[in-house]
């Protein structure tokens, strides 16, 4: 199954700092009905990420009713991104 959004790059300073997109309400929902068939625990659902030309692997981890993509810096470099910036981004999952 594969789902398509756009949305900016935010920096989340917490204990282990990292940047993430925010899925949007509808595909959070989406997501939210197929979790019970591919989360491995804690809530986290793993898909493969394609932003721009770069192809990765990660877990979106729940937040508020949504789910946040972590995108890691070796992407952020390939693809020449920051905090702020508009992303489109698929994400794929294995149902």
């Amino acid at each position: 199954m594969f789902l398509t959004f756009t949305g900016k790059i935010f920096f989340w300073r917490g204990p282990a700092p990292f940047f993430f997109v925010t899925v949007p309400d509808e595909q959070s929902q989406v997501i939210q009905s197929i979790s019970s068939y591919v989360t491995y625990g804690w809530g986290v659902i793993p898909a493969t990420v394609l932003i721009g030309i770069t192809e990765f692997q990660t877990s979106l981890f729940p937040k508020d009713g949504k789910y946040l993509v972590p995108i890691k810096k070796s992407v952020r470099d390939a693809e020449d991104l920051e905090v702020d910036d508009e992303v489109t981004v698929q994400l794929e999952f294995l149902l």
